[in-house]
């Protein structure tokens, strides 16, 4: 099941950026295009409809904004149509050095740890986290 729901994340993912660029709506993506730059696909999925709206949440109100905080491009998120409980997303590093760089200030972060902590002390628990880093063939619109 998980093989089926990451193939159409990945395919969601895929066409929402190719739409995005066609359509001239990602301009920090094209602003900040480069031979090196690398795209991290992830999925979470919940145990459930509970504490996949407590994950929701927390990306809402939290994640996202410390992502930028580390230097990390927020891109796209999505939830899965036929996959309950999976949020699919998509972040922009500079290169794999940053990548590293900024996932290991993300995790040391105060402001990170009180969100993480608060959550698992409400229940949030039981996550299912994928990643895969990916870099566009000479053919894409997206570097």
């Amino acid at each position: 099941m998980k093989r089926i729901a990451f193939g159409v994340g990945v395919g969601a993912v895929m066409l929402m950026l190719g739409y995005l660029v066609a359509r001239g709506s990602a301009p920090v993506v094209q602003a900040q295009q480069t031979g090196t730059r690398v795209f991290e696909l992830r999925t979470y999925t919940a145990p459930d409809a509970e504490k996949f709206a407590m994950l929701n949440a927390r990306f809402r109100e939290h994640t996202t904004r410390l992502f930028e905080k580390h230097g990390m491009t927020n891109i796209g998120y999505w939830t899965a149509v036929d996959a309950p409980n999976t949020l699919i997303y998509v972040v922009a590093h500079q290169n794999m050095e940053a990548a590293k760089k900024s996932w290991a200030a993300f995790r040391t972060d105060p402001d990170w740890q009180k969100v993480s902590a608060d959550s698992k002390a409400k229940g949030l628990t039981g996550i299912t986290v994928e990643s895969k880093y990916l870099t566009p063939t000479d053919y894409s619109t997206l570097k």
